[in-house]
C-alpha cells in the first residue's frame, strides 16, 4: 500500500473504533455484522481469492464452529476461549480432511465446490438429528446479563461484541496481508493462475492447496463461535444452510476476489444495501418473499457484467491507492 492508502486505513480504523460512541443500538448491529462477513469473507477468500480452490460449503466451518463451542458450554460449562481451541481443532481437521479426499483424487473446479455443498449438507442432517445439541429445535444459550462486560464467558452488551469482531477483523486482514506478501501466498497464486506451470516450477501444489484449505476452515470456525455466543441460539437449518455460504462468498466476489480490501468493501455495500431494501419494504408495507436474495442476484449480475474484477479495483484507481 502507498502512502494515500495507509493514511486512508487508519482513518477508518480510528472512525471504526469511535463508531459506539456516536452509534444507536440498530447501527451497531449492522456495523457488527458488516464485521462478521468481512471477517468470513477474509478466510473464504484465502481459499478462493489467493489459491483459486472454490468452496460453496463455508457455512459448514461456521456451523461446526458454533456447535461445537456452544455444546461444551451448554452441556460441559467449558468456557469459550477454551470451547474455540476445540473448535478450531476440528474444523482444521474437517477441512484437512475435505481437502484431502478432494486433492488427493484429483477433484477441481465445479466438483470441487460441489463436494463442499455435499459435506455441509451431510452435517446439516447429521445435526438435525442429533437431539443432544438440539436437533431441528435448536440449541438455546443462557443469556443471564447483557449490561455487564463478562468476558471471560463472552456475556455481555452489543458493544462488546462489536469490539471483538473488530479485532478479528483486523487480526484476519493483519494475516492476509502478510500472507499474500508471504512465499505461500506467491505459491498460492501461481496455483491460481496455473496450476499446472506451477506444478512444473517445482511447487508441491497438493500441499499448498490444502494449506489453503486448512487456514481457511481454522478462521472460518473463529466467526462460527462468535456466531454461537453473540445470537445464542442454534438451528441446523438456519446455520448450514447453503443461503449462509452464499452469503459469505458474496462479499470477496463483489469487493474484489485475491484483494485484502475488496471483503470488507463487499460486505459492507452488501449488508448496507439489503438491509435498506428491508427496511424500505417494511415501511412501504410491501411483503416479497426472498427480496434479499433476489437483491443479491441482482448486484451480482451487475458486477460481474460491468465491474468483473470487483468494486474495490476500480475504487483503488480512481482514490490512488495503487500508485
Amino acid at each position: 500500500m502507498n502512502r494515500r492508502a495507509v493514511v486512508a486505513l487508519a482513518v477508518l480504523a480510528a472512525l471504526l473504533i469511535a463508531l459506539p460512541a456516536v452509534a444507536d443500538a440498530y447501527v451497531l448491529s449492522v456495523a457488527t455484522l458488516i464485521l462478521f462477513f468481512a471477517f468470513t469473507g477474509q478466510a473464504w477468500n484465502i481459499m478462493m481469492g489467493f489459491c483459486g480452490q472454490l468452496s460453496l460449503g463455508h457455512a459448514l466451518y461456521v456451523g461446526v464452529g458454533a456447535y461445537v463451542a456452544a455444546g461444551l458450554f451448554v452441556h460441559a460449562g467449558i468456557g469459550p476461549w477454551l470451547g474455540v481451541w476445540a473448535a478450531l481443532a476440528i474444523c482444521t481437521l474437517l477441512g484437512a480432511a475435505i481437502g484431502f479426499l478432494a486433492f488427493r483424487f484429483g477433484i477441481s473446479g465445479v466438483y470441487f465446490a460441489l463436494l463442499t455443498i455435499a459435506f455441509a449438507e451431510f452435517t446439516r442432517i447429521g445435526f438435525d438429528h442429533f437431539p443432544l445439541l438440539g436437533g431441528p429445535g435448536g440449541l438455546f444459550l443462557k443469556v443471564e446479563q447483557r449490561e455487564v462486560v463478562d468476558l471471560a464467558n463472552l456475556r455481555g452488551p452489543p458493544v462488546m461484541f462489536y469490539y471483538l469482531m473488530l479485532v478479528a477483523t483486523a487480526a484476519a486482514f493483519a494475516l492476509c496481508a502478510w500472507l499474500l506478501k508471504s512465499r505461500i501466498g506467491y505459491y498460492w497464486q501461481a496455483i491460481r493462475e496455473n496450476e499446472d506451470a506451477a506444478q512444473a516450477l517445482g511447487i508441491n501444489t497438493f500441499c499448498y492447496k490444502l494449506l489453503a484449505v486448512v487456514i481457511s476452515a481454522a478462521l472460518t470456525s473463529l466467526a462460527g463461535v462468535f456466531f454461537a455466543f453473540y445470537y445464542n441460539n442454534l438451528f441446523p437449518e438456519q446455520i448450514f444452510h447453503i443461503s449462509r455460504s452464499i452469503e459469505i462468498i458474496l462479499g470477496p466476489i463483489i469487493g474484489g476476489l485475491g484483494t485484502l480490501f475488496g471483503p470488507i468493501l463487499g460486505a459492507a455495500l452488501l449488508t448496507i444495501l439489503a438491509d435498506g431494501i428491508t427496511e424500505l419494504m417494511a415501511a412501504l408495507g410491501w411483503q416479497v418473499p426472498g427480496i434479499k436474495q433476489v437483491f443479491y442476484g441482482i448486484v451480482l449480475l451487475l458486477v460481474v457484467m460491468f465491474l468483473p474484477h470487483g468494486v474495490w479495483p476500480m475504487l483503488a484507481r480512481k482514490l490512488g491507492f495503487d500508485r
